[in-house]
């Protein structure tokens, strides 16, 4: 077995990406870092190696265990490293929830409802 492995193989293999192509472009776009340097797809990567990358707004740490060039099942993968990320941020709410109505109020009047779809987005 090889004592290293592309680094755009690694982070596929150990399905942090869907697809090679999205590490890769993640490599390209200075997201990714190997032992504090930036990395591009062809950067070695060994074992005991510290593999920093960002996924959305969450910056991954992650140190590396295994090596592999293949994609296998996600029990397998998680084999591969061990995380030192802390956890991820806390999600806010995408919106409040809807105004509650008085019951028996009737229907809402026009005014109301346009609010309403202001609040909704629509």
């Amino acid at each position: 077995m090889a004592d290293s492995v592309r680094v755009d193989k690694w982070l596929w293999a150990a399905r942090f990406f869907k697809t090679r192509s999205l590490a890769q472009k993640a490599c390209n776009g200075g997201k990714v870092d190997v032992n504090g340097v930036a990395a591009k797809p062809h950067k070695p990567v060994r074992v005991g190696d510290i593999v920093e990358f960002t996924l959305g707004e969450w910056r991954r740490k992650v140190r590396v265990l295994k090596l592999s060039e293949q994609r296998g099942p996600a029990p397998v993968a998680r084999e591969l490293y061990e995380d030192m990320s802390p956890p991820p941020p806390r999600r806010e709410r995408a919106f409040a929830p809807p105004p509650l109505r008085e019951r028996g109020s009737g229907r809402p009047t026009k005014k109301e409802r346009r609010q309403l779809k202001k609040l909704r987005g629509r």
